[in-house]
């Protein structure tokens, strides 16, 4: 791997230094990756007076078809407030369906309709266009590499979940 102005950048389970400015120029990246990242979803969203909630709500019942609400205020790591305005407008408009738990009737389980399947598909489609194409650009190496940062960065609590839905499909 290349020395970047100034850092050590070596391979095989050495470690890795870097500079604040280094440091700080990769989270200016994050920032502006997520902000292209959901540029086009947002666009989607406005059309329909939707945010970025609905957008990750929409988006983690897919992955899940059957989490409960519990499971999804976890993943999400908003309040139960803020959850249930974002739920009560996504079943009022019929993108999601809310069903009573058969072993726990405290339970509301949410699954997308064929209306919030077809929102979710075209907000998907416009983040895996930009991926796809960020992913070609890079090349396979860099790929593995941003998957495994991705990875080191989360939470451990988050890291579970993201394993979990990675092995439910």
């Amino acid at each position: 791997m290349a020395e970047p102005q100034g850092g050590q950048i070596q391979s095989g389970g050495e470690l890795l230094y870097l500079t604040d400015e280094q440091l700080r120029q990769g989270i200016e990246a994050m920032f502006f990756a997520y902000r292209g990242f959901t540029a086009d979803p947002d666009r989607i969203l406005q059309d329909l007076s939707y945010g970025r909630a609905h957008h990750r709500a929409i988006h983690f019942i897919n992955c899940a078809p059957g989490t409960t609400v519990n499971n999804l205020l976890s993943i999400l790591g908003v309040t139960k407030q803020s959850l249930n305005r974002v739920l009560r407008t996504l079943i009022e408009d019929g993108l999601v369906e809310s069903r009573v738990g058969r072993s726990d009737k405290r339970e509301r389980h949410l699954y997308l309709t064929e209306a919030g399947r077809v929102l979710e598909r075209q907000l998907s489609d416009a983040q895996r266009v930009r991926m796809r194409d960020a992913y070609r650009q890079a090349g396979p190496e860099a790929v593995a590499g941003f998957k495994r940062v991705l990875e080191a960065m989360m939470d451990p609590e988050m890291r579970r979940h993201y394993h979990g839905l990675r092995e439910g499909r």
